[in-house]
């Protein structure tokens, strides 16, 4: 069994919730907390087999695999965490939890670039997702300090979640669990066009991508632009603003950061770039403000800590 070094918090955060079964159609509840538990516990020991594929549907065995693998994160136990999570998402793809638990599995055993990869997925899911935001800032870091500046032509490809899949178009919760009518409040055929206008907002920022990568960041803010038109996104706003870095358009930059910190108060992207434009655009005080508050949430990253000492010799 393939030890693994402990991870952050965050990641185990959606591991604890509970879930009670309600009474089955004699009117009796099923066994409570206790007996759960422990039928969890021999699950995961394999004293208990998982249902064979007759005996229930695909989802009840991903939620079931996905559980066990939440035991064996828990216990330390990675490599089958990671065997778990993948079995899950072969029989529901893109499902939230296997995903984060699968990323920080790989994270505890230092694969950083497939942790990566399940933590950019997660977001294509659910972008409100914290756990996923962070592991992805802790990925680039460690990436970036083992692989370099070219650490991204070095990643496996990232799968393109459908619209189907991503949480933001699912049924609101406060509606029955199966049920297929839209929300009252939405136009028939207006969901579509704004999942439409989602993968046109994705194709452009990946199309800005590859452009940063040939070296045209000016056309690459056009293709930002146009994304930001269609989806604000944190990630395309850095993005942006480490073009208009390039470009020499400081304060186009600073305002990308500002944009993108407001959805994510944390990023360290957005922080680090924006001190860089306060720093050119002669505002030591803020952008010194800044790069402490990145230090807070990395506080070796070697980058920031170079800028600071350039900063107070400024």
């Amino acid at each position: 069994m393939a030890a693994c070094r402990s991870v952050p918090h965050c990641s185990m955060a959606p591991l604890r919730r509970r879930f009670r079964p309600p009474p089955d159609a004699s009117g009796e509840r099923p066994p409570g907390r206790g007996a759960a538990s422990r039928a969890r516990r021999r699950q995961r020991d394999g004293r208990v087999p998982l249902p064979r594929a007759g005996d229930a549907s695909a989802e009840e065995r991903s939620v079931l695999l996905a559980n066990r693998a939440a035991c064996h994160l828990k216990d330390g136990a990675c490599s089958l965490c990671v065997a778990d999570c993948s079995s899950a998402l072969e029989l529901v793809p893109f499902g939230i939890k296997p995903l984060l638990r699968r990323a920080a599995a790989y994270e505890a055993l230092e694969r950083y670039a497939l942790a990566y990869v399940d933590y950019k997925t997660a977001l294509q899911v659910d972008c409100s997702v914290q756990a996923a935001h962070d592991g992805v800032n802790r990925m680039t870091k460690a990436l970036l300090e083992k692989d370099g500046v070219n650490w991204r032509q070095k990643l496996p490809p990232i799968p393109t979640v459908p619209v189907a899949a991503q949480t933001r178009w699912s049924i609101p919760s406060a509606q029955a669990p199966g049920a297929s009518t839209a929300p009252a409040t939405a136009p028939q055929g207006e969901g579509d066009k704004t999942a439409a206008g989602m993968e046109r907002a994705r194709m452009l920022k990946e199309e800005g991508n590859e452009l940063v990568k040939k070296g045209n960041h000016k056309k690459a803010v056009e293709k930002y632009s146009e994304s930001l038109k269609l989806n604000k996104e944190c990630a395309t706003y850095t993005n942006r603003a480490l073009c208009y870095l390039t470009l020499k358009q400081y304060k186009e930059a600073a305002q990308d950061c500002t944009e993108a910190l407001k959805l994510d108060p944390k990023n360290v992207k957005a922080l680090y770039r924006r001190a860089q434009a306060l720093k050119e655009l002669k505002d030591y005080k803020s952008s010194i403000a800044d790069i402490k508050s990145l230090l807070k949430t990395e506080p070796k990253n070697t980058a920031a800590l170079r800028l600071l000492q350039e900063l107070n010799r400024a």
